[in-house]
């Protein structure tokens, strides 16, 4: 009988290893900027074409490399640092060359051009689907560059897994943030089908943060330092004021690699106990250091999730650190959120801030002066007296609520209420009797149905309403946000919006929806990125179906905070003559109907 176990050939294990290591176009662009890194660049260009399917370029002036490591680089296991297993425990740097390009050059065509200093002439490298196809000298400056064309062009069923080009870039763009920002001190550029996205110049971390994230960071940032015998923590976290209801500007470095952690999430989250609104999160970017025999960056083959020796531990000091820096700047609970809750005389730049706090030893900072202890004295002196009246106006309410029920059940006792009237349930929901009971709406779901279907028609028929802005507003962005908000500039113009791009970070909001007229444009606009950018990453569903979802969402929770009775009085008529008056289009109930057999079983009749 014929022996069935084989040996495969390395072509086909290549291909297969670059199915952990190669998920998606980001995943190169991850691997390849990690290489340049670690060659010692100071300048790095990414150049990527039909979001990464295409092309993949990463250019940079490390030291590059010689013709026998340039070949070996692209051999299975090639690796520049890794001697024992025991090294496996020891890693710091994040790669050079080797580890990923034979997985990469495996599904694609790859082009490597590569000289060091020292050398005269340079070397070109072409393979395409693990086979070398060309080998010769090349003039040219000290450094490499990689291009990365066709991924997954043998691999059709892979290819096809990719999502489409907007969310493909949008992997992109978080890995070339990660990488800026754990390195602010190497040049960064990144042009997408030949624009630039981001040029960034070398500096310190805070200047990286507001080149990547906008101008409107500089308010934000509070730095934060702790540092004991075995962890130091290092970096910037966001006022509570700035948090937003999505993810995605959090950002952990374990040893300057980025790692995804839940625990160490939840006690960050944990130090901002009340200084944030239900369901919004903080902006941070910290970076620990730690001996590395104490992390297993080996849990998983993207290496961003990790495991620790005693997270116990870590969990306490990044809490440590984060109230630290809270309380250092003044940041403390505010009964309005909307205020800025720090005091007067620390409301100092943020660059200003920044030096101070990296020129001054942090061992400063642990104990408040008196005079500062003084302002935290007054602020709860000032809390207790607010609490006081607080107290006061609630007793009085009930007051009012008791003698207001009286009043009713004095009405109701002499004459039955009319028969399809409405009544306001705590200025949340609207009560109409039927034949068969009652039925209770749920406003602000109500009003998001009702706006949902009234957009799809506008951004079908291109006919909605727009108020123009007594006093346009400008609204800075970042790059990322700048191009989206191009992108969906023609749908939002149809639901009514008036928006001007002006350069690489800003834009002018001449006008909105009528519905909206009156409102905080600014505030309005940015929460509306904010949901289509959530609803991206979480649903399936076209992008003009996003923008509906995203406005009428956002819409009705604003329309619900100043409902007249009058629009109140008309809700539950527009609810029903909605296509699909039964849910909001995200799925929530929109009503209930509550039998009168239901209300007789409650008074066991």
């Amino acid at each position: 009988m014929e022996d069935i176990i084989h040996l495969l050939p390395d072509s086909i294990a290549n291909q297969i290893a670059a199915g952990e290591v190669v998920q998606r176009p980001a995943s190169v662009v991850k691997e390849m900027m990690e290489n340049s890194v670690d060659a010692g660049a100071t300048q790095i260009k990414l150049k990527v074409t039909d979001a990464g399917k295409s092309l993949i370029q990463v250019v940079d002036d490390g030291k590059g490399m010689s013709l026998s490591d340039a070949r070996m680089s692209f051999e299975r296991h090639a690796t520049s640092k890794i001697r024992s297993a025991e090294d496996l425990f020891k890693i710091r740097t994040m790669g050079f060359r080797g580890e990923a390009l034979a997985s990469i050059a495996a599904i694609a065509h790859v082009e490597m051009k590569t000289r060091r200093p020292e050398d005269e002439i340079g070397t070109l490298l072409v393979i395409e689907g693990s086979e070398f196809k060309k080998q010769e000298p090349l003039a040219m400056n000290p450094g490499t560059s990689i291009a990365v064309k066709n991924l997954f062009y043998n691999i059709p069923a892979r290819r096809n897994f990719l999502k489409s080009n907007p969310v493909e870039m949008k992997h992109i763009t978080d890995e070339f943030q990660r990488m800026a920002l754990s390195n602010p001190e190497v040049s960064m550029q990144l042009d997408n089908n030949d624009l630039e996205m981001y040029q960034l110049d070398k500096g310190k971390l805070s200047k990286r943060i507001v080149q990547l994230f906008g101008k409107n960071y500089q308010q934000q940032l509070i730095p934060c330092e702790e540092e004991t015998p075995h962890v130091k923590v290092k970096g910037y976290i966001g006022k509570p004021e700035f948090a937003k209801k999505t993810r995605g500007e959090q950002f952990f470095f374990i040893n300057n690699r980025f790692i995804r952690n839940n625990y160490l999430n939840h006690a960050l989250v944990q130090a901002y106990a009340g200084l944030l609104k239900e369901d919004y999160h903080p902006f941070y970017v910290l970076f620990i250091e730690m001996d590395p025999v104490h992390v297993d960056v080996n849990v998983h083959p993207t290496k961003t999730e990790v495991k620790f020796d005693d997270d116990r531990m870590l969990y306490g000091i990044i809490g440590s650190a984060v109230r630290q820096a809270l309380g250092s700047f003044n940041v403390s609970p505010s009964l309005d959120f909307s205020t800025d809750v720090n005091f007067e005389h620390f409301t100092t730049s943020r660059a200003e801030a920044v030096e101070t706090r990296q020129d001054k030893n942090y061992s400063q900072f642990r104990n408040i002066d008196r005079d500062r202890a003084k302002n935290w004295e007054s602020l709860y002196t000032h809390a207790r007296q607010e609490d006081d009246i607080l107290d006061e106006v609630l007793k009085n309410e009930a007051v009012e609520q008791r003698q207001t029920f009286q009043s009713s059940m004095h009405e109701i006792g002499r004459e039955e209420p009319q028969k399809g009237g409405t009544f306001r349930l705590h200025g949340k929901y609207v009560l109409r009797q039927v034949k068969n009971g009652f039925t209770m709406i749920d406003q602000r779901a109500a009003l998001e149905r009702i706006l949902f279907e009234r957009y799809q028609k506008s951004i079908k028929g291109g006919s909605g309403a727009s108020q123009s802005s007594l006093f346009p507003q400008q609204v800075s962005l970042n790059p990322t946000d700048h191009a989206l908000v191009k992108e969906i500039q023609p749908e939002i113009r149809k639901l009514g919006f008036d928006i001007e791009t002006s350069g690489k970070q800003m834009i002018v909001i001449q006008g909105v929806p009528s519905e909206l007229a009156g409102c905080n444009e600014k505030e309005m606009f940015e929460e509306l990125l904010e949901q289509f950018k959530q609803n991206k990453n979480q649903l399936g569903i076209s992008q003009q179906e996003n923008i509906c979802r995203a406005l009428a969402k956002n819409a009705a929770s604003l329309k619900c905070r100043n409902l007249p009775d009058q629009e109140a009085d008309h809700l539950i008529d527009q609810l029903f003559a909605c296509e699909q008056p039964n849910y909001t289009p995200g799925g929530r109930p929109t009503y209930v109907l509550v039998s009168l057999d239901k209300i007789k079983s409650w008074f066991n009749e």
